[in-house]
């Protein structure tokens, strides 16, 4: 494999066209050689393309060696610059080391191959800079591209995120809501119902259990099937709905059976709020496919006084056996019992 090596660019600067004819002799085998007789020709050549080195005489006839070496400083800080002089005087290498930073210094006269061998040793030098600052770049560049990377990577599983919070949102939604009527189902108002008795324990007030069920709900199964129940069903939830207060929850807990928990509501408030449920459902019909239906409901009611403390399931248990009540009494009624706490012992 045939490997071509680099050859830097120099520029070399001075008014004896003998000297530039020497250097660029001794330099032609390593460097890409242009020459320049002056400053201003020098400044025109670096303004057309760059040079990765310039040797600059001292003494120029249009403009010191040294402003043309700070001028490059300033406008091309990556060229490598060369002091050729004449002088050996300590103030002239201060200056050119403190005021126009060049790299290296020739003293006038030279060897050949002395200087061949300081600039190979500059070339090393240029070289291992820029590809350390090549590394760097690409380093940069590639870390650029993995933050890139990472940051629309970051994007997209945000957004999965959001997805998957949005379908766990639905599906906690779903598990907790009846998908006929749209009502909490049983799951949900137990729930409503435990942590109404949870606040009750930090704030006593009292506390009604509403359980209504359908009056001869089989019967309209069987006349109009279950497309039938169903629209008297989601009819009879939104009766329901309409006739609680803002404050109670109403939920279905299973076939033509519902829920309402009504918070802050004593003796009178339960029996006030069971009549207009029940007026509210027996006033009202509804129609399906041309057919007018009315349906009745029975009512159990529990009701906790704000002194008396009572578990869920005891307070659920009385209603259900005053709903069974309420049936055995001839229906479209509320049968309303308070909870009696349990006796002391002797």
């Amino acid at each position: 494999m045939n490997v071509t090596r680099y050859k830097c660019s120099i520029l070399l600067v001075d008014d004896d066209p003998g000297v530039l004819s020497i250097l660029a002799a001794q330099l032609a085998s390593d460097f890409e050689v242009s020459t320049a007789g002056t400053a201003a020709e020098a400044r025109s050549i670096l303004a057309k393309r760059s040079v990765d080195m310039i040797l600059s005489d001292l003494l120029l006839p249009d403009e010191s060696g040294l402003g043309l070496l700070e001028w490059v400083r300033r406008t091309a800080p990556r060229t490598y610059r060369i002091l050729l002089t004449g002088t050996a005087r300590l103030e002239d290498a201060a200056d050119a080391i403190n005021q126009t930073q060049v790299h290296r210094i020739v003293l006038k006269p030279w060897r050949g191959e002395d200087l061949l061998q300081n600039l190979r040793a500059a070339t090393r030098t240029l070289l291992q800079e820029r590809s350390s600052e090549q590394l760097g770049d690409e380093l940069r560049k590639i870390n650029q591209e993995l933050e890139q990377r990472v940051a629309e990577r970051t994007r997209e599983l945000e957004a999965a995120l959001a997805q998957i919070q949005q379908k766990n949102t639905i599906l906690e939604k779903m598990a907790l809501t009846d998908p006929l009527t749209g009502l909490p189902n049983r799951r949900a108002i137990d729930l409503i119902a435990r942590k109404e008795l949870l606040r009750r324990a930090r704030t006593p007030s009292a506390l009604t259990l509403v359980l209504i069920d359908a009056d001869h709900f089989k019967n309209i199964n069987t006349l109009y099937l279950h497309p039938g129940g169903d629209h008297v069903l989601v009819w009879l939830a939104g009766v329901l709905q309409n006739a609680i207060r803002t404050t109670d929850s109403l939920g279905r807990i299973g076939g033509e059976e519902f829920l309402v928990v009504a918070p802050a509501t004593d003796m009178v408030g339960a029996e006030k709020l069971a009549e207009r449920l029940r007026a509210a459902v027996a006033n009202e019909k509804t129609v399906y496919n041309g057919h007018e239906i009315r349906v009745t409901i029975s009512l159990g009611l529990a009701v906790c006084d704000a002194d008396t403390n009572v578990a869920y399931d005891v307070l659920r248990d009385l209603a259900a056996e005053t709903v069974k009540a309420a049936k055995d009494l001839g229906r479209n009624r509320a049968v309303i019992r308070p909870v009696v706490p349990p006796a002391m012992p002797a």
